[in-house]
């Protein structure tokens, strides 16, 4: 492509040399401004490379005339009649009245066209290549995530499509949008490359085998972060994958060992399974599907629950349910609903939560099917957003099963996990204590996890509840030797990724351990009873004080010069100041706004740890040698559960162990070569199998046309008109 307002010359010995006799690349020519001197150049040179000339001379003949290169390129397209269907890479859209029903939402949501060309088959006009324009539908991924049954891929399986080029179509871990003030979409959102989010494959075995096209199976152990990053589970998944014929997508489906491999069957009638499936707090998955309401429009109304129903009533013939999924879901709703009369008796008997520290009890299954009992009133929850359509990580949706149901599922069978919700402001305080279970049918790894029940209690309540249990001793007289009471030590309670659930200090609620007690976690980590386990987000945004530029500042220079001498005056001024101490004047609001105004949010890679307490250790005991103290302390697991009792002595400080913080760190920062190493590798992209570069038939002498030098006659006229009258 050549723009330019003049050519003195054709140049044909360039072409000569390299471009023919195959003419394998297009020269598409345009000249700017009104002078047509060099037009019949510019013209030669498009035409004898099987291009288009186009001469722009005003701002209107850019839209009119810069896209009739897209003609020339489908002329042998056209000529071989080929109607190639062409998927598009994922892109963020917003959602449109019509497809509000079809996708669930009308927000920002990903997108992929899929188009095919629309063309003259006239035979008189087949050299011309005559494309008249294109066909196309837009399509939110979410829909293709709905032909995948996520109910057979278990509790951490899921699904994932890549691009030819390595590029995301859908993957779990993809995060196309952030958050600053409301949600914005990321400058490369668009090509996040499979090997970004799965990136413990080094070697890059999974992903080039699905840009090639292959089918097959590859395994490896992964880390995968859960609540917005904080914690992280370690498992092993087995990919399996294949191409998906007739789009340039490959398709994934990873499962996790231990789960998806095996599959619970129980039977029931139509009848018992109708009669509870009624009951008003028993809900499903409406990302799953059941049945396919899309089909008929008189069925996209439907939720998938009342999709059932009438599907079992054999009201709606013309519906098309999954039969194996709702006779596993019918199964599911007879054999919990017992517990909706266990959780009424409890609601009834005032003793059991007199002060009403219990607010919400909750039970999900295998199917998607769910149960939720309030102790309170709604208006009375704590947590309002709890098991709420906008709470994502908690309820049951196409990408995975809730965060309670996940981390229940990678406890020892008859534990229980206990956590605080983490906010998504940067300071997690949170007033709710959420546990949970798993229920298995044997106490092994083959039996599957079938379904798992929690509560969510007030945190103010869950700490009473502690620091009651901590006051009571197996002594004779029941009193104990030494207790959190005493001002010489300080008790906290933590979970198995180190977060503080209980602390004397109720500030440090929510806060890693390692920030408060630098010394002990430090000290634990080198004796493993915790491990540091090294992430990588490379979808990260990370803040850059940027200054503030637009296109005109090249125009500047002479105010830029003026403004700089006025930044050294500035400067020299600032320093008179500091030496006479007003530098609290200096540094006003006004100086703190401007320099927040130039920080902006930038894509990066970081780097950041995460913690696992290692289970077989129950108890351990330790002393730390300080400066000028020795710093004891003693951690002991709770049973049947995911906390610690950890015991430190307050009386020595510790204060030069550095704490431990959980900041992630831009990786071009601390780690150079890693990035360069990233930067460097080249990655496997993919053809289109399908190309039409050029046809032998195509008509090559269409390649625009030079603007006519020949006056018209009338202008020829108009002057000497003009001089005869005025005579």
């Amino acid at each position: 492509m050549l723009i330019t307002d003049g050519a003195v010359d054709t140049y044909d010995t360039i072409f000569a040399k390299y471009n023919w006799p195959d003419r394998k690349v297009r020269i598409f020519t345009y000249l700017i401004g009104r002078e047509a001197a060099f037009a019949d150049n510019l013209k030669w040179m498009a035409c004898a490379n099987k291009g288009f000339f186009t001469q722009i001379s005003t701002l209107a003949d850019v839209q009119e005339n810069v896209m009739e290169y897209l003609h020339v390129l489908s002329r042998p397209k056209v000529i071989d009649q080929e109607h190639d269907v062409v998927w598009t890479e994922a892109y963020i859209d917003s959602t449109v009245i019509q497809f509000a029903l079809l996708a669930d939402d009308q927000g920002p949501v990903l997108m992929t066209t899929v188009a095919m060309p629309v063309f003259s088959k006239q035979n008189e006009t087949r050299s011309k290549g005559i494309l008249l324009g294109v066909v196309g539908t837009d399509v939110p991924v979410k829909e293709l995530l709905k032909t995948i049954p996520k109910y057979k891929l278990g509790i951490h399986g899921y699904a994932f499509a890549i691009t030819n080029n390595g590029y995301i179509l859908t993957h779990p871990e993809l995060r196309p949008l952030y958050e600053e003030g409301k949600k914005r979409r990321k400058p490369n959102y668009s090509s996040v490359d499979l090997s970004e989010v799965e990136w413990e494959d080094r070697d890059d075995v999974l992903r080039n085998a699905m840009v090639n096209r292959k089918t097959g199976k590859f395994s490896m152990e992964v880390k995968k972060t859960v609540d917005k990053g904080k914690r992280v589970l370690v498992m092993t998944n087995d990919y399996y994958y294949t191409d998906i014929k007739g789009t340039p997508f490959s398709l994934g489906v990873a499962l996790s060992r231990g789960h998806g491999k095996y599959f619970f069957r129980g039977n029931v009638t139509i009848e018992e399974g109708l009669h509870d499936l009624e009951h008003p707090d028993v809900s499903l998955a409406d990302e799953w599907s059941y049945c396919n309401t899309d089909l008929h429009p008189e069925h996209r109304h439907l939720s998938q629950l009342e999709a059932i129903k009438l599907y079992l009533k054999g009201k709606e013939p013309l519906l098309q349910c999954d039969k194996e999924l709702i006779q596993e879901v019918l199964f599911d709703a007879v054999v919990s609903a017992p517990i909706e009369a266990y959780w009424t008796s409890l609601a009834l008997n005032k003793s059991e939560n007199s002060d009403k520290g219990v607010e919400v009890a909750f039970l999900g299954t295998r199917t998607g099917l769910s149960r939720i009992n309030l102790f309170v009133g709604a208006e009375q929850l704590t947590n309002q957003d709890f098991l709420k359509a906008g709470d994502k990580e908690n309820i049951f949706n196409a990408d995975h099963f809730p965060l309670w149901y996940r981390r229940a599922a990678e406890q020892i069978p008859g534990s229980f996990v206990y956590s605080i919700p983490f906010s998504t402001g940067a300071v997690n305080k949170s007033n709710v204590v959420t546990a949970s279970t798993s229920i298995q049918l044997l106490d092994e790894r083959k039996s599957p996890v079938v379904a798992a029940v929690g509560i969510q209690m007030k945190l103010e309540f869950f700490q009473r509840k502690f620091w009651t249990a901590s006051r009571q001793c197996a002594s004779l007289d029941g009193k104990c030797s030494i207790s959190c009471d005493d001002e010489t030590v300080n008790c906290y309670l933590i979970d198995n990724n180190g977060f503080i659930l209980v602390s004397e200090d109720y500030t440090q609620t929510g806060d890693f351990f390692g920030e408060v007690e630098g010394a002990v976690m430090n000290k634990l980590l080198t004796m493993g009873s915790f491990k540091r386990i090294t992430l990588y987000d490379y979808q990260a945004m990370c803040r850059a004080n940027k200054e503030s530029s637009d296109g005109a500042r090249g125009l500047l220079d002479p105010y830029n010069a003026f403004l700089s001498a006025v930044k050294w005056i500035v400067t020299e001024l600032v320093l008179f100041l500091v030496e006479f101490n007003l530098c609290s004047w200096w540094h006003s609001d006004m100086t703190a706004k401007a320099q927040k105004l130039k920080q902006t949010l930038e894509p990066c890679d970081t780097e950041y740890p995460a913690f696992v307490s290692e289970r077989t250790i129950k108890e351990t005991t330790g002393n730390i040698a300080c400066e000028d103290c020795s710093k004891s302390f003693v951690i002991q697991q709770i049973p049947s559960s995911n906390l610690f009792m950890v015991v430190v002595d307050s009386s020595c400080l510790c204060e030069s162990v550095a704490p431990i913080t959980m900041a992630p760190i831009e990786i071009s920062q601390h780690n150079e070569s890693l990035k360069c190493e990233r930067l460097k590798a080249q990655k496997i992209r993919r053809r289109p199998e399908s190309c039409h570069g050029f046809h032998p038939e195509e008509n090559a002498r269409e390649c625009g046309a030079a603007p006519s030098l020949q006056a018209k006659t009338a202008l020829i006229l108009l002057p000497l008109l003009l001089m005869l009258f005025s005579r």
